[in-house]
């Protein structure tokens, strides 16, 4: 019994014992053919879909086959066929993740577009914060190409209405943004994410956010104060109003798993003046010097290598993978290192959650059932696709 089986079983098994819980018993396939297109696509399924749904369900469409699934997962997966997924299931999904308010009112960007991409194409999420990726409308889609220092192709795909699971087309970062190759870590060196967390400041701001939203966890989550605080920064008081016990307790705990790391991106910034990310290999930016008399004596950053204190402590249960090394150099390195981790994958899953129930995981069945599909979506390529398939699934009888 391989381990792939063994996953789909289980969420067999979970999603059969929400439903006997859960469900009302009049809950046939046509319920849950339409709450599955509602929740997935969030408008009412044709008829002609909803008949096609319901085959699925019942086990008789042969539309399965070109899936690659069956029963339910077929149907969310004809779900997911509907424009509304790409252009408002996904882009509401993916909007707070690129602003500091998390706020899912903003224009769409090269970030949210990666991210509908990516799911519409079923390229491993895990390389979601690492890749040389980003989506962009075909060529005469719209007026104004992609471009390093504006946003405005984006924002005339979205004025335009235009169908973005038809017209969204693969390209490589670094070939619009103007960087190496090695440079660019996924949606991490976006536009949209550098002008939201590289901008000012001392870029650790990019590391918490990645933390909230690629990890389900703030700061204050991962605090460990035992770790060595041999990287923590210069700008970092260790009296803060004259009390050093403020230092012990509270910062150290936050600092000595993030600023190690946050070393990553010493070579970036956003320039509000071009609009543009920057990237200067080999020169440390001055931001990493900010406040460094705070305390001369702290760690004085001297180039963008990086190491993961958290694999030891209590943040091991991150479950970081064994096939890495925990350290290395540069933003795609660590966005490696993250985006293999226990913890991506389940708050991937934890995300799409909420998005199709509508709520959190609630109940021992909730959480088990989360379990079992972030085994899936490990063990299988990290396919979103199906991710959203087994948890409207599971939903649909509720």
């Amino acid at each position: 019994m391989n381990k792939m089986w063994k996953g789909h079983v289980r969420i067999a098994l979970a999603a059969l014992l929400a439903v006997m819980i859960a469900a009302p018993a009049s809950a046939g396939p046509r319920e849950q053919a339409k709450r599955i297109h509602e929740r997935i696509a969030g408008v009412p399924p044709s008829s002609a879909v909803l008949s096609d749904m319901i085959d699925a369900i019942n086990g008789a469409n042969p539309a399965c086959s070109g899936f690659g699934v069956t029963g339910t997962d077929c149907a969310a997966y004809i779900a997911m066929e509907n424009d509304s997924f790409y252009n408002v299931t996904l882009k509401n999904f993916a909007a707070p993740w690129t602003n500091r308010d998390r706020s899912v009112f903003v224009p769409l960007n090269d970030y949210v577009a990666t991210v509908i991409g990516m799911i519409r194409d079923d390229v491993g999420f895990n390389t979601l914060l690492s890749d040389d990726i980003t989506y962009v409308g075909r060529a005469g889609t719209v007026g104004t190409a992609p471009a390093a220092n504006n946003n405005n192709h984006y924002e005339q795909l979205e004025a335009g209405n235009h169908n973005l699971k038809d017209v969204l087309e693969r390209a490589s970062q670094s070939t619009v943004q103007g960087i190496p190759s090695n440079a660019t870590a996924g949606v991490m060196t976006s536009r949209a994410a550098s002008q939201a967390f590289f901008v000012a400041g001392t870029n650790r701001a990019m590391f918490r956010f990645t933390m909230v939203n690629h990890f389900c966890r703030d700061m204050e989550q991962l605090h460990d104060p035992r770790l060595s605080p041999d990287r923590i920064r210069q700008d970092v008081s260790r009296s803060p109003g004259g009390d050093s016990r403020l230092f012990l307790n509270n910062c150290v705990g936050c600092h000595t798993g993030m600023d190690p790391m946050a070393q990553a991106f010493a070579y970036y910034n956003y320039d509000e003046t071009a609009e543009a990310l920057q990237y200067t290999p080999g020169a440390i930016q001055p931001k990493y010097f900010n406040n460094d008399l705070n305390f001369p004596q702290g760690f004085r950053t001297p180039d963008d290598s990086w190491t993961n204190y958290w694999r030891t402590g209590q943040n091991r249960y991150l479950g970081f993978s064994q096939a890495l090394p925990g350290s290395g150099q540069g933003a795609k390195s660590l966005g490696e290192e993250l985006g293999n981790s226990r913890q991506f994958a389940s708050c991937q899953v934890k995300k799409v959650f909420k998005a199709v129930c509508l709520r959190e995981p609630e109940t021992t069945v909730d959480h088990s059932t989360v379990e079992a599909i972030t085994d899936d979506f490990q063990a299988t390529g990290y396919r979103m696709k199906q991710v959203f398939a087994d948890t409207a699934s599971y939903c649909a009888g509720q």
